[in-house]
């Protein structure tokens, strides 16, 4: 007897239709002659999900007892002496009640599949342990209940249940998933568009992965090292250097051109260190990278071509991006083929992209202005002396003749000149003496002796020695001057690209800190005043040597790497005034922010003034009036009259009293000093006084308050004039004979309450306006007041800690959500058992 075969349907979320696909596949396999049981399947009231499972064998539940709890669960013993060819377990994370033999369900569709017994489950991508983590920062929920991704990935088959985050969201509005009460809810917290779009990608990414590594414990096992085209996998290859970026963004486009192409991108270190690259430029090609949706990859190899080809072909790579050489054409020529072509010839079945790029030549580092020609050209210059010689005399004294001297001293001579456009000066007269000796031994009679008969040949070996001195200051100063016109150019690059950076929106300050690093190839730069670190670049490595440049006494440009010579800080000096320009332009953009901020309450001022000049007048007037004709003579009013006067100055006065206590408050916000006393307390006791005060009752008003919550840390006098608010805007709203709706609940450490209208609702590019102080969004009946109420309750709860925020209602209408921190459960006091708050 086999082990029995797991086939798992993986969710993204709840209410995708895992369980409804493992049924629906349960009659497919028992109408095709399959022995099929419902072991366990968990409906959670859905009636769709129950529906399906009418007409399937299900295996009563064990009940087991647990602190005077009765739990059922799945009946292990029953299912192994049923002996069915196939189990349906529902939720295989779920955690098994106290007391049977396993703890976890998992555990028992282990023992099943022992048994020979083929097991179709479900579960959901958070249960994952290894995507534990992720899922709570995605959702701000704590996953309890897991199962190891081992147990998973032994799976014989697993699959997606795939279901658009609209589709589900629509699903839940409709009430196919949860009940009606806890919907909105629902849609606000975990089953947020946002959320469920995350968790796709999650569990999609998770099951290609699973895929891919199939697929290549398959190839290892054949020993298949040849590239299967399954999908684009491209591979661009980091240097270090400032063409990165360029690459990177070409690789980006080349996979985008195939669906679910992969880029990935790999640079090679030698293992003994010493061919470095920039930390910095690399940090941010890294970081690129992840932008575009790849991964990054490090190998060590000193044959860096052998290592790019090895990296490519074991992550199965169909395309490989590399850049245009750096090596300038004599360099090539005579260092042999570069990279590129080394690649290109290794590769295979792979397509190489050799791509050009505006970075090459090295132009992102400024050239030195020491010695102008460099150590690699001194020794190239050498080399062509001492072989270019032997096999000059080898060739002259092959073919020579009593009239060929003339030719042969030509021959020698431009072997001197040549030597000198390469090396310089002194592997120039190396060769002209070395070619003044050969001449005399091979050439000059008599042979093969190093005997100076005429004064002429002395003469001549001056010549020699004095053309390749002249020959070698021309190459110098054309390399100096070459140098000196490089470094120009760099100086304007270097500022062109810190205007660029500074047009283009960057922050100023650190684009010229950036540069200021890169320009002179420094392992890091920050700019420091007072302690305090402005912008900072690369890495600070201890032991570097440090070069400090003042900025107008404010500042101070520190630079970490090597030593930098007299002729690079003339750059510097420029660099340092433009940081300085940089940061009064900062100063200066602060003083303006705090005009900005004046004009802005002046804006206030004018608007509260012409408020004043309506909202205030009318009550105003209307109780002036009132006060006016109760002084007239009392036999003029009847007792009608008086009393009808009386009522209309009380509300006159009362909806002064209003107006002027949210002017007042409306004050305290904007200057910042609003009181603020947060303790724990039950939202029931703050939203309770808020209907009697607005006198609403159970015609106006649907409560739907989770018993459950935890304290809320808030200042209750506040809190309840928020909730006055809200209420008050959505009963105005509300068409008639529809009820406005009032829910409390927790999530991510948070408790929510939600005012729900079904009223014509607020657009969303609207929705910011209705927090502005003394905006109604058109309302002109004169009874609304000045606009502040939600401008006052926004205020209110963010100096509570809180947030809130509008939301679309479910079929129409506006949904307020105030969200505060839950108190701590050591710091909320000791309470009475909670009132039953129940639809009224």
């Amino acid at each position: 007897m086999g082990r029995g075969r797991l086939r798992v349907l993986l969710g993204a979320a709840p209410g995708v239709g895992k369980t409804y696909a493992m049924l629906e596949e349960g009659k497919h396999l028992r109408d095709a002659g399959k022995d099929v049981v419902v072991a366990v399947v968990e409906t959670h009231g859905r009636a769709a999900t129950a529906a399906m499972a009418r007409g399937l064998e299900v295996v009563p539940r064990v009940a087991v007892t647990h602190r005077g709890v009765e739990l059922d669960d799945l009946d292990l013993d029953a299912v192994l002496a049923r002996r069915p060819d196939v189990a349906l377990v529902d939720e295989l994370a779920h955690t098994n009640a106290p007391g049977l033999a396993h703890h976890k369900r998992w555990e028992d569709v282990d023992r099943l599949l022992d048994a020979g017994i083929d097991v179709l489950s479900t579960v959901n991508i958070q249960h994952i342990e290894s995507l534990n983590d992720v899922v709570e920062k995605i959702t701000g929920v704590t996953q309890r209940e897991t199962i190891p991704d081992a147990v998973l990935r032994a799976a014989d088959q697993i699959e997606v249940v795939d279901l658009a985050p609209q589709a589900l969201r629509d699903r839940l509005s409709s009430g196919v998933v949860y009940p009606a009460e806890r919907v909105d809810a629902a849609l606000s917290n975990y089953f947020r568009l946002g959320n469920l779009t995350a968790l796709r990608e999650l569990a999609l990414l998770w099951l290609a992965d699973e895929v891919d590594a199939a697929l290549q414990h398959y190839r290892t096992e054949h020993g298949i090292d040849s590239t299967w085209e399954a999908r684009e996998r491209v591979v661009v290859t980091l240097t270090g250097g400032p063409e990165g970026e360029t690459l990177l963004r070409r690789g980006a486009r080349i996979a985008a051109r195939s669906a679910g192409g992969d880029l990935l991108a790999v640079h090679v270190t030698s293992q003994d260190g010493l061919r470095g690259a920039t930390p910095g430029a690399l940090a941010q090609q890294r970081l690129l990278v992840e932008q575009l949706g790849g991964t990054y990859h490090q190998v060590v190899g000193d044959d860096i071509p052998t290592a790019l080809v090895e990296f490519a072909k074991g992550v199965n790579a169909t395309q490989l991006v590399i850049g245009v050489s750096r090596r300038s054409r004599l360099s090539a020529a005579l260092s042999g083929p570069g990279i590129g072509a080394t690649v290109t010839r290794e590769a295979g079945n792979i397509d190489v992209h050799i791509v050009n790029h505006a970075a090459a030549g090295g132009r992102s580092r400024l050239p030195r202005l020491g010695g102008a020609l460099t150590m690699k050209r001194r020794v190239i210059g050498f080399v062509l002396a001492l072989v270019g010689g032997p096999l000059l005399t080898w060739v002259l004294v092959t073919f020579r003749t009593e009239e060929s001297i003339i030719s042969d001293v030509l021959a020698y001579q431009l072997l001197v000149v040549v030597v000198a456009l390469v090396g310089g000066a002194w592997p120039a007269v190396y060769a002209a003496v070395l070619s003044g000796v050969t001449l005399d031994y091979f050439f000059i009679a008599p042979y093969h002796t190093i005997t100076v008969g005429e004064p002429l040949h002395i003469v001549a070996l001056v010549l020699y020695v004095v053309i390749a001195i002249l020959v070698s200051v021309v190459v110098d100063q054309a390399a100096r001057t070459t140098r000196a016109a490089r470094r120009a150019a760099a100086e304007s690059e270097v500022l062109a690209t810190v205007a660029g950076s500074v047009l283009r929106g960057q922050d100023a300050v650190q684009a010229l800190v950036h540069r200021a690093r890169e320009a002179f190839g420094l392992a890091g730069a920050r700019l420091v005043s007072d302690g305090a670190v402005l912008a900072s670049d690369g890495e600070v490595p201890e032991g570097a040597a440090r070069t400090t440049i003042d900025v107008d006494g404010r500042a101070a440009l520190e630079l970490y790497g090597a030593d930098l010579e007299a002729s690079e800080r003339r750059l510097l000096r420029v660099i340092a005034a433009q940081l300085q320009a940089a940061l009064e332009h900062n100063d200066l953009a602060e003083v303006a922010s705090e005009v900005d901020q004046l004009a802005e309450s002046d804006r206030v001022r004018s608007a509260l003034l012409s408020a004043l000049s309506h909202d205030l007048r009318r009550p105003l007037s209307a109780a002036a009036a009132s006060v006016s004709g109760l002084r007239t003579d009392p036999g003029t009013l009847s007792a009608a009259d008086r009393a009808e006067l009386l009522e209309t100055a009380d509300e006159s006065l009362t909806s002064l009293s209003t107006l002027i206590t949210d002017l007042l408050d409306v004050s305290r916000l904007e200057a910042g000093v609003l009181g603020v006393s947060r303790s724990p307390v039950d939202a029931a006791d703050v939203i309770l006084p808020a209907l009697d005060e607005l006198h609403l009752g159970p015609g106006q008003v649907e409560l739907d308050l989770d018993l459950t919550v935890p304290l809320v840390l808030a200042d209750p006098v506040l809190l309840q004039r928020v909730v006055v608010n809200l209420l008050a805007n959505a009963t105005r709203h509300s068409p008639a004979g529809r009820r406005v709706r009032l829910t409390t609940s927790t999530f991510a450490g948070t408790v929510e309450i939600r005012v729900v209208d079904h009223g014509p609702g607020i657009p969303t590019d609207r929705r910011e306006d209705v927090f502005v102080p003394f905006q109604r969004l058109g309302d002109t009946d004169n009874t609304t007041g000045l606009g502040l109420g939600l401008a006052l309750s926004k205020g209110f709860v963010e100096g509570m800690g809180g947030t809130l925020v509008p939301e679309d209602t479910p079929g129409g209408g506006l949904t307020m959500v105030v969200a505060l921190p839950a108190a701590a459960p050591s710091t909320a006091p000791d309470q009475p058992d909670r009132p039953e708050t129940t639809a009224p």
